[in-house]
């Protein structure tokens, strides 16, 4: 009687599991379904296509009007240049919070947490002014470049990704600072060098997760960058179904297909450490 009841069981969590599989990769074979489809429409949408073709992903790279391949390097160079920065700021100031004893210190991660429930997109027209004032005094970073929408993005990176890094470095040991300093290394060195290596888990994740939130930002980027060479694929993107009268659907979603390669690298090459850095932040406050 077990046997049957777990035999059962096991065929109803086998049916729930492909179901959920089904329904997570519908959309991506929709996706490509259109953009193999070369009618450039969804109108009559089929899974299968007729006629399928490459026309759609043929568009991206030969067409000057819409520079695919400089829109997809401006979003990852962007992305990384923000995630790497981001990521190092949020170490050098997740590092006192958890490791040393200082006036304000409680307050001061409360004040880095509050400051976070406000959105940036509340102060976008603040932003648009100030950029357009800077742009007077330093070209370089004013508005429509690549240096102004990084700074931007990194004003908004620090709040939450401190305190989930401060997470993950209360489970370490201060043992192994201790070691350290009687080996007689400094602080900054017991930090780079013991610190650092063993939280490469959550380093690893607030890079992802930062990586992902800058790929994907649209109104920040639209806002500032008003050049068809400094666009991002977000904001590209928009371009091919902006125009009602000349919505390009297949083209849209083969360039959403390539553009989610560069994610879909990135996950593959950290997610040893995605899941151990989640948890491990989770442990200890």
């Amino acid at each position: 009687m077990y046997r049957k009841q777990d035999k059962k069981t096991k065929i109803f969590k086998h049916i729930f599991i492909w179901l959920v599989i089904a329904f997570a990769l519908f959309p991506l074979v929709w996706t490509l379904s259109a953009a193999l489809n070369p009618a450039n429409t969804l109108i009559n949408q089929k899974l299968i296509p007729q006629n399928a073709s490459l026309t759609n992903f043929k568009y991206l790279f030969n067409n000057t009007q819409h520079p695919f391949p400089i829109w997809l390097w401006n979003s990852v160079k962007i992305s990384f240049i923000t995630s790497f920065i981001a990521v190092s700021m949020t170490a050098l100031a997740a590092y006192p919070f958890s490791r040393f004893k200082f006036r304000g210190r409680r307050n001061g991660l409360f004040v880095i947490l509050l400051i976070q429930i406000f959105p940036q997109m509340l102060a976008m027209v603040a932003i648009y002014l100030l950029f357009l004032n800077i742009q007077e005094v330093l070209p370089a970073f004013g508005l429509n470049t690549h240096p102004a929408i990084i700074t931007i993005y990194l004003g908004g990176a620090i709040g939450v990704n401190t305190w989930l890094m401060k997470g993950y470095l209360d489970t370490i040991p201060t043992s192994l600072e201790e070691a350290a300093y009687i080996d007689g290394a400094s602080k900054f060195q017991a930090f780079y060098r013991i610190i650092l290596p063993l939280a490469r888990p959550i380093l690893a994740v607030l890079f992802v997760l930062q990586f992902i939130a800058t790929y994907s930002e649209y109104i920040l980027a639209s806002i500032i960058l008003n050049s068809n060479q400094k666009y991002t694929l977000a904001v590209g993107l928009h371009l091919f179904i902006s125009d009602m009268y000349s919505n390009r659907w297949g083209v849209f979603s083969a360039a959403a297909l390539l553009g989610a390669l560069p994610i879909v690298i990135l996950f593959m090459l950290v997610q040893k450490y995605i899941v151990h850095g989640l948890i491990g932040g989770a442990v200890k406050g």
